[in-house]
């Protein structure tokens, strides 16, 4: 059993990382992932990632900061601490729209910074995993599994005639910033 966890194909050009990819998936060649050191319009559907749920998780604690506002402003406004002040009602809801718009702010903000650590896998403290150091400078990098595609010489073939720089094979190991 090898070692060689991924084969990283090196693109000095946009396109020529786009035909790569579609020349591995005429190929049935799973990719694992592309780096790239900037936003290349299409990838997502050439890839075929899913749209993002983000925005529903936004919404959801949009509405929970929402709904606590309103609790706890009830609470201490009409159960736990009525006060009469010149006969007006003690839950006037006008009065508690500023806290309860700032509380679904605070709630939103907090719960997707949660998210985004929870779905990318980059809590703090963690120790980035780069596959190849100028895939953020200058180079666009397609990954493909090893484990998964058995013929390692057929991927380096048609990522070389795709137009790849360099073929390299990734260990095991991962580089590190620290």
């Amino acid at each position: 059993m090898s070692d060689i966890k991924y084969i990283l194909g090196s693109f000095g050009d946009p396109d020529e990382m786009m035909h790569g990819i579609e020349k591995l998936q005429e190929n049935n060649i799973s990719i694992y992932d592309v780096y790239t050191p900037m936003p290349i319009h299409g990838i997502e559907a050439k890839l075929g990632i899913k749209r993002s749920r983000i925005d529903i998780a936004a919404f959801c604690f949009g509405i929970t900061g929402t709904c606590c506002a309103f609790a706890l402003i009830y609470f201490c406004a009409v159960i736990d601490w009525r006060v009469n002040i010149g006969g007006k009602p003690s839950f006037a809801l006008p009065d508690f729209i500023p806290i309860m718009f700032e509380l679904t702010v605070l709630f939103c903000a907090f719960g997707m910074v949660l998210t985004y650590y929870a779905s990318t896998h980059l809590f703090p403290g963690r120790a980035p995993r780069v596959m190849d150091l100028r895939a953020t400078d200058d180079r666009f990098v397609i990954a493909v599994d090893a484990k998964d595609n058995a013929a390692h010489t057929v991927i380096d073939g048609l990522l070389k005639d795709a137009g790849a720089l360099e073929v390299k094979y990734n260990e095991r190991k991962y580089i590190s910033y620290e």
